[in-house]
């Protein structure tokens, strides 16, 4: 498909960001999320320092990779299919174009434009690039939201790594006695900057961004915390 140049290269649309910043967001709330909630769920059951720092690396180190593995191959499958479409719409092209022709001018028309309108825009698109025109009308396909499993898998994986990182300082520095406080505290506050920073790459208000993290991220923890308590295992 033909990438169109933009008409505002200077400002780009948030779209554009669209494939990485879903990855990022993903990946850090889950580092973030599930590395703290280990290792709250960990200290509540009562072992040593040692035996958290192990869960929290051990979780820090298997959420990276069960995450780039898990964007690589749900992106994949994205992929496949979305060339499969195109690759339909190659055929349909090539076999029966005037039947084309009219299925791009009846999408016209539904978005407002008269019979004889959509039928001329379609016909003016078509001569400049049929395949482009009808993956992006028909298909509701575009270079912003393409698939690309490796960028997802590589921004996944990293920003699960830097995320859960900051629970599991938190329980390194802890004063004795005080992991589970300082965890929570670190996790709140590492949720409602990636709240907002992920509200401030998608163009989007950080005020809902924030709260839908942080009570994520609070519940999660108390969860596993008052599975800890109660069976004293780590979990």
């Amino acid at each position: 498909m033909t990438q169109q140049p933009s008409a505002h290269p200077d400002d780009p649309h948030y779209v554009s960001r669209m494939g990485w910043l879903r990855a990022s967001v993903l990946g850090a709330n889950d580092g973030i999320v599930s590395t703290g909630a280990l290792i709250v769920g960990v200290a509540a059951a009562g072992p040593g320092r040692d035996a958290i720092m192990v869960a929290g690396l051990a979780g820090l180190a298997a959420g990276a990779m069960s995450m780039a593995m898990g964007e690589y191959v749900s992106v994949s499958s994205q992929s496949d299919t979305e060339r499969a479409d195109i690759a339909r719409e190659t055929a349909a092209l090539r076999d029966m174009p005037e039947a084309e022709l009219r299925e791009l001018a009846a999408i016209y028309e539904t978005r407002g434009m008269t019979p004889a309108t959509a039928l001329q825009a379609a016909r003016e698109v078509s001569r400049h690039d049929a395949l482009a025109a009808h993956v992006r009308d028909e298909l509701g396909l575009s270079e912003a939201s393409n698939a690309n499993p490796l960028q997802a898998a590589l921004a996944s994986a990293a920003t699960f790594s830097i995320a859960a990182a900051v629970p599991l300082l938190a329980a390194v520095l802890a004063p004795g006695g005080q992991v589970v406080a300082s965890v929570l505290v670190a996790v709140v506050v590492a949720l409602a900057v990636l709240g907002a920073l992920g509200a401030w790459a998608g163009g989007a208000p950080p005020g809902r961004a924030i709260l839908r993290v942080v009570t994520g991220g609070i519940f999660a923890l108390a969860v596993t915390a008052g599975i800890g308590k109660i069976f004293g295992v780590a979990v």
